[in-house]
C-alpha cells in the first residue's frame, strides 16, 4: 500500500495555478514592457512615413523634369494625381503642393505632415524640394536626420 508515511501530508491537488501576487508580477512586467516598446514604435512609424514621404517627393519631383523636358518650362504645371499622394499610400499623413508658383525655370514642391504625423514629426517638419535638388525642412533636426 502507498501510505503516506507519518506527518506528510498529500498536497498533490493543492499548489495548481497561480497567485495573485505573481499574476499582478506579470501584469507588471508587461506594463513596463509596453511603456518601453510603444514610443520606440511610434518613433519607427514616424520615421517609415516621413521616408515615404521623401519617395513620393521624388516621384513628383521626376515628373516635373519629364515636364520641363516636354514643355521647355516648369511655369504651367500642376501637381500630377501620383499614387503615392494616395490616402492608402502617403495621402493620410502628408499634403502635397507647391509653396510658391512655378516660374519657367524654378519650382519646388513641399510635403507638409497634417493628422497624427503633425505632431509626431516636430523633428522635420514640412520637407520641400526644388529643381536642383536642394532638399529643407521646417523642423528642429538636422538635413541629415531628416534626408
Amino acid at each position: 500500500m502507498n501510505r503516506p508515511l507519518s506527518g506528510q501530508l498529500k498536497y498533490h491537488d493543492a499548489e495548481q495555478g497561480f497567485t495573485l501576487i505573481e499574476l499582478m508580477i506579470v501584469v507588471a512586467i508587461v506594463t513596463i514592457l509596453a511603456a518601453i516598446a510603444y514610443p520606440s514604435y511610434t518613433n519607427y512609424i514616424t520615421r517609415t512615413n516621413r521616408v515615404a514621404a521623401e519617395g513620393c517627393l521624388s516621384q513628383v519631383s521626376n515628373y516635373m523634369e519629364r515636364y520641363y523636358t516636354t514643355n521647355l518650362s516648369y511655369s504651367a504645371a500642376t501637381l500630377p494625381a501620383l499614387d503615392c499622394k494616395s490616402a492608402a499610400q502617403t495621402g493620410a499623413n502628408y499634403s502635397y503642393s507647391f509653396p510658391s508658383p512655378a516660374t519657367s525655370t524654378a519650382y519646388s514642391v513641399q510635403a507638409a505632415p497634417i493628422n497624427a504625423q503633425l505632431t509626431r514629426d516636430t523633428l522635420c517638419g514640412t520637407l520641400t524640394l526644388d529643381q536642383t535638388g536642394k532638399r529643407t525642412y521646417s523642423g528642429t533636426g538636422t538635413v541629415a536626420q531628416c534626408w
